[in-house]
Parts: C-alpha cells; sequence; structure tokens
C-alpha cells in the first residue's frame, strides 16, 4: 500500500502534466520578470536574487496545494487510509513526498536558469541549490499541513495565512546562506539551521497532519 500511494501519485501528475507544470511555469515566470523589470544593473540583481528566487519557490510550493486533500477525501480513499494497516501518518508522508517529487524538484532544476539570469556564480548557485533542496520539503510539509486544516473550507486564502507565518524562518534561512555565499563568506550556518528544520518538520509534520486529517473525518 505504501509504494501504491507513491505510484498512484505519480501517475496522476502523468495524467495532468498542466498542473504538475504549473508550479515550474509560475517559478520561471516570477524569477524571469525581476531582471527585465530592473534592468541591466548586475550589481542590483545579485543583491536581490535570493529573496527573490526563495519567495517564487514559496509561492510555486502554494499554487494548488489546497487542493493536496480534496481528491482522497471526496473518494473515501482518505477513510481507507484512517482504517488501513500502514499509519496515517506514513502515508501522509509518502504522499507529500510524491507531491515534492512531482512539483518541486522540476523547480529546482530550473533554479540554475534563474541563477545566470542573476548574474550568479557557479558556487554560489549550488548554495542556492542546496538551500532550496534542504528548505522546500519543509515548504511542502507545511502547505500539506495547511491543506488538512483547511480541508473542505473553499478558497485558499485561509492556507495562506497558516502557512506564510511558519515559512518565514525558513525563507530568512535560505536567502542568508545564499547572501552569504555572494560575500564570500561561510553559507554553513544557515544551512544547518535549514537542516534542523527540516528535521523538525519530518518529526512533527506528518504527525500533524495526520491528527487534522483525522479530525476533518470525523
Amino acid at each position: 500500500m505504501l509504494s501504491a500511494v507513491v505510484w498512484r501519485e505519480l501517475r496522476l501528475a502523468m495524467r495532468r502534466p498542466a498542473d504538475a507544470l504549473s508550479s515550474l511555469a509560475f517559478f520561471i515566470m516570477v524569477g524571469s520578470l525581476f531582471p527585465l523589470a530592473l534592468g541591466p544593473d548586475s550589481a542590483l540583481l545579485r543583491q536581490i536574487a535570493p529573496g527573490v528566487v526563495w519567495v517564487a519557490a514559496l509561492l510555486a510550493v502554494l499554487l494548488g496545494q489546497h487542493r493536496l486533500f480534496e481528491s482522497d477525501y471526496a473518494d473515501g480513499s482518505l477513510e481507507q487510509w484512517a482504517l488501513a494497516r500502514s499509519p496515517l501518518l506514513l502515508l501522509v508522508g509518502l504522499k507529500v513526498l510524491a507531491q515534492w517529487l512531482v512539483g518541486v524538484l522540476p523547480l529546482l532544476l530550473a533554479t540554475p536558469l534563474l541563477g545566470w539570469q542573476y548574474g550568479l556564480e557557479g558556487d554560489v548557485i549550488a548554495v542556492l541549490l542546496l538551500s532550496l533542496a534542504l528548505g522546500t520539503p519543509s515548504l511542502c510539509i507545511l502547505a500539506a499541513l495547511g491543506a488538512a486544516l483547511t480541508l473542505g473550507l473553499r478558497g485558499q486564502l485561509l492556507l495562506t495565512l497558516i502557512v506564510l507565518p511558519l515559512s518565514v524562518p525558513i525563507l530568512i534561512f535560505g536567502s542568508h546562506a545564499v547572501t552569504q555565499a555572494l560575500q564570500g563568506l561561510a553559507a554553513t550556518p544557515s544551512l544547518n539551521l535549514l537542516g534542523a528544520c527540516l528535521c523538525l518538520a519530518l518529526l512533527a509534520g506528518p504527525w500533524a497532519i495526520a491528527a487534522a486529517l483525522r479530525l476533518a473525518l470525523e
């Protein structure tokens, strides 16, 4: 059943490529508009690159996440998950992992292209990729928690209000790591903090999401 959950999400993404690639298109568009609007000032572009890329990644992760559990809730899959032998928190964790593979991994592949647009060097782009690889799973878990808490409610505003305040530390640590690399300083402390946030999200996130889904099923 655990492998079936992952393969089901991947097959659904292959059947609906527009939904799977919408986050990637949004990420590239937001990241590409700033160099076009601000002009060829390379120093300014390098200065704003960390914040712009991280905010674009956060908004791309939130795009469509309010529908993460809606189809499973409508067709009764969540009830089967709650009655299954496998723990609900493990099934939820695998679903979030599949969503990260489908919606966020392409963003990481496109990140070097955005980095070159902002005039970032190779070592800075490597730090940017590493920070996104450590931070985006935490953002996906937070978005899944917001989707579970707002399950059955219409609109995405409530989910955004829940997730954005919780994601502020991740945005700060991620952008600060890239800024440190731009200035020739060590980015390890900020990356370590991102890793700590990821460990905390992996430990507490699935429990909270499973509890929220059980409340929605009652």
